[in-house]
């Protein structure tokens, strides 16, 4: 057993049944069984953590607790031969962050399953400007591919452009040839989607349909939506014959109140997202393809970097819909 001590930010319920967060100091104890200990070098904040840290307990169940479905570090111990001390590792989803101490800590354990080398060709400081967003992107973008959207078919609709899900995933279409057509409630920040990648911008009101009919005219050949509701109802209605939608958040709600006929008619397609349980062989292939042919060249531009201490700010405007591209955690800056 170790003592050694680190830092962590941690999430306490109250009496009064209200939820604070403080940087405090634990030891590698109290951190639960598994196979690799990750020295944590970054992590990343996603919307899920800032659930996490406000008590959603739909996300976490048990307070006191540390956020961070994102970590990017160095095994520092393991029990088996799968890892070697010094190896550099990505680990997300699963429970990381959920009900398992997450990245919002400069050490994690956990079972060795969750754990993914470094892909040649990525920093660990990169792959957490990707993350779980990123990541979730990336399978999004795969699952078109899979299913027969290829550049030369038409536009590519992303709503919650301006996202990190949504802005990493124009990024990565307009670099794999797509026509990307970005939707956001952000117009103020149309310039910072063209800068991706994007051909065209298009507003949130623009991206909602209210005349009630059952079907709109066909414009998507494909879609990524990170938003749900109105906007995911909409698209879907929007879509060409043979289009593929892909659905991965609920941002905007968690209801969807469409009808049969773009799937009967049309042969569109639904496919959901979910990154949290994504077998470790897709896992592998999707962050080989961020490290190689779909590397975006400019994730600098998308990133924000702070520090441990900076993060309860930045929790408080991405849960205000505020955030702008991807924030990167320094665990010891």
């Amino acid at each position: 057993m170790s003592d050694k001590k680190f830092k962590a930010m941690v999430v306490k319920e109250t009496e009064d049944k209200k939820y604070i967060r403080e940087i405090t100091e634990k030891s590698i104890d109290e951190l639960p069984e598994g196979e690799v200990l990750v020295k944590v070098k970054y992590s990343s904040l996603n919307y899920k953590d800032a659930l996490s840290a406000t008590g959603n307990k739909g996300v976490t169940k048990n307070y006191p607790h540390t956020p961070g479905v994102d970590a990017a570090g160095i095994v520092e111990k393991c029990k088996g031969n799968e890892f070697q001390s010094g190896d550099e590792v990505i680990v997300h989803a699963y429970d990381l962050g959920m009900d398992t101490p997450g990245g919002f800590g400069q050490y994690i354990r956990v079972p060795a399953e969750w754990v993914v080398k470094l892909p040649r060709g990525l920093s660990l400081k990169e792959s957490m400007v990707y993350g779980t967003a990123g990541f979730t992107a990336a399978l999004s973008i795969l699952k078109l591919e899979q299913n027969g959207v290829a550049p030369q078919i038409g536009e590519i609709l992303v709503t919650g452009s301006t996202g990190g899900v949504g802005s990493i995933a124009v990024a990565i279409l307009a670099k794999a040839g797509y026509q990307v057509v970005a939707s956001t409630g952000k117009m103020d920040e149309k310039q910072f989607l063209i800068d991706l990648g994007a051909k065209e911008v298009m507003s949130r009101d623009e991206s909602i349909d209210t005349s009630g009919r059952s079907l709109l005219k066909g414009r998507w050949a494909g879609v990524v939506d990170t938003v749900g509701g109105d906007i995911l109802a909409t698209a879907i209605k929007s879509t060409k014959y043979g289009g593929v939608v892909t659905c991965c958040g609920n941002v905007a709600s968690h209801e969807l109140n469409t009808n049969v006929y773009p799937f009967i008619l049309r042969g569109v397609s639904l496919i959901g997202i979910d990154s949290a349980n994504c077998p470790k062989d897709i896992r592998k292939k999707v962050w080989d393809k961020m490290a190689n042919e779909w590397k975006l060249d400019n994730l600098d531009q998308l990133t924000n970097e702070i520090s441990l201490e900076e993060l309860d700010s930045n929790i408080e405007l991405i849960l205000k819909g505020k955030q702008k591209g991807r924030v990167v955690v320094d665990l010891w800056r």
